[in-house]
């Protein structure tokens, strides 16, 4: 990974009707949910801050975390419809590198940053962070999660992505698009080619090897950097993970 810190965006949008987990928790919005006696979104900040990351923005347009990222220093992009669409406005607005991450990763912290670009290999274009799931049953609580079987194991994301190069559009126009095929699953698999799907379904396929064969065909080099530490697979999605999240915190 080159020497230059990147810059970093964290997706902060509003959902369409509002969020029933973050009313249930007495939030205007997830991304204010207190954990450790700090909202979300300000542990977030606080994690890039203390990793070095220069400049910060926030994909919101709730005014309550609009106000709270800006007190923090923080700018603003406004959200688009999808993740993919506010990755998108943040990339045109800071350019490469740029770190993606989430308001609902609190347990983000600064070391973990700081080792994923360590372990970023320096000619790629995209990275992923992501935690086996030996290395998430280690660090973690025991819980239910959604795992990617591959040939050389299970795997969970961690919602922390690199965009290291300008060549790094490519993917954010073939995310847009599989954003908008979401209903239609056969495009998503046409995007993966025929060798790749067989190779997956005869168990052969490695993770890595699949997000590199996947970075091939968009015409760019794209890597997966297995997390050092399996709690980076939390985030907070519903009542049992906040839950989860504060009783580490806490402890």
């Amino acid at each position: 990974m080159t020497d230059t810190l990147p810059a970093a965006v964290i997706l902060a949008g509003s959902r369409p009707g509002g969020d029933p987990f973050a009313t249930a928790q007495g939030a205007g919005h997830k991304a204010l949910i207190e954990v450790g006696g700090e909202a979300m979104l300000a542990r977030v900040i606080a994690a890039l801050n203390q990793a070095g990351v220069p400049r910060i923005a926030v994909a919101a347009d709730h005014p309550d975390v609009v106000a709270l990222a800006r007190a923090l220093g923080a700018e603003i992009v406004p959200p688009a419809a999808g993740p993919s669409g506010s990755v998108a406005a943040a990339f045109a607005l800071l350019g490469a590198p740029m770190l993606v991450a989430t308001a609902d990763s609190a347990l983000l912290r600064p070391e973990w940053v700081r080792d994923f670009l360590r372990d970023t290999p320096g000619d790629a274009d995209v990275a992923i962070l992501l935690a086996r799931r030996d290395a998430v049953e280690r660090d973690a609580p025991p819980s239910q999660r959604t795992w990617l079987r591959f040939a050389d194991g299970q795997w969970s994301g961690c919602n922390l992505f690199l965009l290291a190069s300008p060549r790094a559009e490519a993917a954010i126009a073939t995310w847009q698009a599989v954003e908008a095929d979401r209903k239609r699953p056969w495009r998503i698999a046409a995007r993966l080619g025929l060798g790749t799907l067989i190779s997956y379904a005869l168990g052969r396929l490695t993770l890595l090897e699949a997000v590199a064969r996947l970075g091939r065909r968009v015409g760019i080099v794209a890597a997966a950097v297995p997390a050092r530490n399996g709690l980076a697979a939390l985030d907070v999605d519903k009542a049992s993970d906040l839950a989860e999240v504060r009783r580490i915190v806490e402890g």
